[in-house]
């Protein structure tokens, strides 16, 4: 592989494992979003965790409040720890734009920082799939990092990576464009728990199926 590619999503958070949870797991706002998800939701809703990594705090989080949760990873690594860390879970390891779900399988999905290794097409094409496997009116909770870059090359946590992302206003219409209504957004400064980071912005959206 050219170095210049870096690496795929799989090979980094094979890398990272379990780093990547002690890195970012505390984020107050991220705890604050699942929470805020939790008010919206009917008892045993099914849900799906978009890159699910080691299930902590999300699949966690929602299994611990009786919900039925599905959570899928390109990382092998992740998806064992996951199945590890949080058995009243489902995982699965596979490529979310690949694997067959049936529309309307879900009352709520969750995307928490697992766009930014996809292309611009990738990620609207995703995003309206995601609008499909919703129910009528379900959730939808992303989360991003708000930056105008395509393709770049990154250095995350030690590991080569290409990211591509868009500007808050940019990612927001976005994912209108795929079919959901935006009804609340924060954006903040977060640094994660390892050596040399920085503070990073993050936007989390709040969205209901269209």
């Amino acid at each position: 592989m050219d170095e210049d590619q870096g690496l795929s999503a799989g090979q980094v958070f094979d890398a990272l494992g379990a780093e990547y949870e002690r890195a970012f797991a505390d984020s107050v706002t991220h705890h604050a979003s699942l929470n805020r998800l939790l008010e919206h939701l009917a008892p045993h809703s099914r849900i799906l965790d978009v890159g699910c990594g080691t299930g902590r705090p999300t699949a966690q989080t929602l299994v611990d409040a009786g919900h039925d949760v599905l959570g899928v990873d390109v990382s092998p690594v992740m998806v064992e720890l996951a199945v590890r860390q949080v058995p009243g879970a489902s995982f699965e390891c596979a490529d979310i734009r690949e694997l067959p779900l049936g529309d309307g399988s879900f009352d709520a999905v969750c995307v928490y920082f697992s766009l930014l290794q996809m292309s611009r097409d990738d990620q609207f094409r995703l995003l309206g799939k995601l609008a499909r496997l919703l129910v009528p009116g379900g959730h939808l909770v992303v989360a991003t990092v708000p930056l105008d870059v395509e393709d770049v090359s990154v250095v995350f946590m030690g590991q080569k990576v290409r990211a591509t992302s868009f500007g808050a206003d940019e990612f927001t219409e976005l994912v209108a464009r795929a079919g959901f209504t935006v009804l609340w957004e924060h954006s903040s400064l977060f640094t994660p728990a390892y050596e040399a980071a920085v503070a990073e912005p993050q936007l989390f959206l709040h969205c209901r199926r269209a």
